[in-house]
């Protein structure tokens, strides 16, 4: 295969990757408690070149390049007032637990109601977990005693989706919940925007390179097509 097609190649597939990462965090940039992604990204092995003839070293050529990881900034965001008496957020370090039926996950989005046997759940119907992991009622006023509000450290969160993390928790936290409020998200969608936009352009330029050695090598193969035999 003729490696510069390998190669340009490469490059396209891991901006698609990276279009999709700035694309959801474009489109959680108002989700309460969201957490932004960073994408990363590696060169394959460079290639040693060499004179066939002499073995002299012409130089490297890499091979590409890949994704390496996608992280989550768990940076906190700043907290907005609603003044809705279930809405909650997290200030400073910590997670609201959640009882769903694959286990226990973690999320800071705190946008969260009363079920109709009057505990707390969050806006898929999963039972919040309160600071002893059992339920918390919601009292005949619709309110809740922030102080009832379990919020757990975790380490090495990493996302699965629904605004739910999942990593080994480590005990309490240390932030205090604040009621009436909602964390913003962290993603912001100026650098989202000139991110996609750098994205775009390198993903053309691969387009072009590809454009490019298609057409040299449909020459090369015209002219050695027309030689006479």
């Amino acid at each position: 295969m003729e490696r510069g097609l390998y190669i340009a190649a490469s490059g396209m597939l891991t901006e698609m990757v990276r279009q999709d990462q700035i694309a959801n965090d474009l489109a959680n940039a108002s989700t309460p408690g969201y957490k932004a992604d960073r994408a990363t990204q590696r060169s394959f092995g460079d290639l040693l070149l060499s004179n066939s003839v002499t073995g002299q070293q012409v130089g490297p050529l890499g091979l590409g390049s890949q994704i390496d990881s996608i992280t989550t900034d768990t940076t906190g965001a700043p907290a907005r007032d609603t003044g809705e008496p279930l809405d909650f957020a997290v200030v400073g370090d910590g997670w609201f637990g959640v009882q769903t039926p694959q286990g226990t996950r973690y999320t800071r989005n705190g946008q969260f109601g009363v079920s109709p046997q009057g505990t707390l759940v969050d806006s898929l119907g999963n039972q919040v977990m309160g600071a002893g992991g059992g339920p918390v009622r919601v009292g005949a006023d619709g309110r809740v005693d922030p102080r009832q509000v379990g919020i757990f450290a975790l380490n090495n969160p990493q996302k699965i989706g629904d605004s739910y993390v999942t990593g080994a928790a480590g005990g309490q936290a240390t932030g205090t919940v604040r009621q009436g409020a909602l964390e913003g998200s962290n993603a912001d969608p100026s650098r989202s925007m000139v991110d996609m936009i750098a994205s775009f352009r390198a993903f053309e330029s691969g387009q072009r390179v590809i454009r490019t050695i298609d057409e040299t090598l449909a020459k090369a193969s015209n002219i050695v097509g027309g030689l006479p035999g």
